[in-house]
């Protein structure tokens, strides 16, 4: 179903996006802490569930998309290089936060798994996250565009959704270290950032049309 070349730019910029440490992670720590480690799975299958929202709007709009224009299609995907560099170069510049500024009260573990859905369901960029990224691995002329694009949401969903858990499991010892390695972090996310935008311009000659 996908290209293998494009696939593995897919999968190494979808994993990179996944473990760059970030407030999101710090947030599943505090609401693990918080509330306990239920409290803390609850938030991240929340979110989780949320992300599959756009998963299936994005897979009935880029189908839509394609079959109006295979012009604004083919545009589609190359923007989605553009803003994979650009992802990759906001997440260098923006290397480093506050790990002590991201603190949450317990919450329940049905309050904090409706919260995890609606903050991501009600989350734009999430959603011109799997619009100008995901859509662009989309290959038409293997068709079934739905499902192409449902399955490689479904893996990025999963990838974002795995390292909430594993710190939910984990949380006091994560944030301890976060907390205690500011600098390691840093470098983490930009060479994360480095990584992305790498994939950006590879995915950019990759995709560009005869």
């Amino acid at each position: 179903m996908f290209d293998p070349l494009h696939f593995a730019i897919f999968f190494g910029a979808a994993l990179a996006l996944a473990i760059a440490p970030g407030p999101g992670m710090l947030y599943v720590a505090a609401r693990s802490i918080a509330g306990g480690r239920a409290e803390g799975l609850a938030s991240s299958f929340g979110t989780a569930l949320g992300g599959f929202v756009h998963v299936i709007g994005g897979a009935v709009g880029v189908s839509a998309i394609l079959m109006a224009s295979a012009e604004i299609f083919t545009a589609l995907k190359i923007a989605g290089a553009v803003y994979l560099v650009w992802l990759g170069l906001r997440t260098w510049r923006q290397a480093g936060f506050d790990l002590t500024d991201i603190a949450v009260k317990p919450a329940g573990i049905r309050r904090a798994f409706l919260e995890g859905i609606v903050v991501e369901v009600f989350n734009p960029k999430t959603a011109a996250f799997f619009l100008a990224f995901v859509s662009q691995f989309v290959d038409p002329a293997h068709g079934r565009v739905a499902l192409q694009f449902i399955a490689l949401g479904a893996i990025s969903v999963t990838l974002n959704t795995t390292p909430d858990i594993i710190i939910a499991f984990s949380a006091g010892r994560v944030r301890r270290g976060l907390l205690a390695r500011p600098r390691l972090m840093t470098r983490v996310q930009k060479a994360s950032g480095a990584l992305l935008m790498g994939l950006g311009v590879m995915l950019a000659f990759a995709r560009r049309p005869a």
